[in-house]
């Protein structure tokens, strides 16, 4: 198996998650959904108040196929490390519906599936209906 290690992300990682984001979105079938430039991504993560925080997996040697290394549940594993010491009470995470790998993955580290528990829907409000509310 490849070594993993798993680091706070830097400003220069930029373009790999932007490539990352982009195949994720063609993986879902949601390309058209990815708005974000590489120079909003370096505004909104690494300026003076960051909108979001970010862990890279590094492989080392990186393998031709990197499904079933267990990457996802070590950067889960991470994420609920930095949660507890920052202090949060629980951290979600958002799945589609047909994908019953990161479901059943979910579900085998403990999380707890709110659709099924308690009947959640999650909503997003876009620029256009944000641009009509703001008035």
């Amino acid at each position: 198996m490849a070594s993993t290690r798993i680091r706070e992300a830097r400003e220069t990682d930029c373009g790999d998650i932007l490539r990352m984001i982009r195949e994720l979105a063609e993986y879902e079938k949601l390309s058209h959904q990815v708005k974000i430039s590489e120079e909003a991504l370096r505004a909104d993560g690494f300026g003076e108040n960051p909108f979001f925080h970010c862990l890279v997996a590094e492989i080392v040697p990186a393998p031709g196929e990197l499904q079933g290394q267990g990457i996802g549940t070590k950067i889960i594993k991470k994420v609920a490390e930095e949660a507890l010491h920052k202090g949060c009470s629980q951290f979600r995470l958002a799945v589609l519906d047909w994908n019953k790998k990161a479901i059943d993955l979910y579900k085998s580290l403990g999380a707890k599936d709110l659709t099924e528990a308690e009947g959640w829907h999650f909503f997003r409000f876009e620029q256009e209906a944000m641009k009509v509310l703001a008035g």
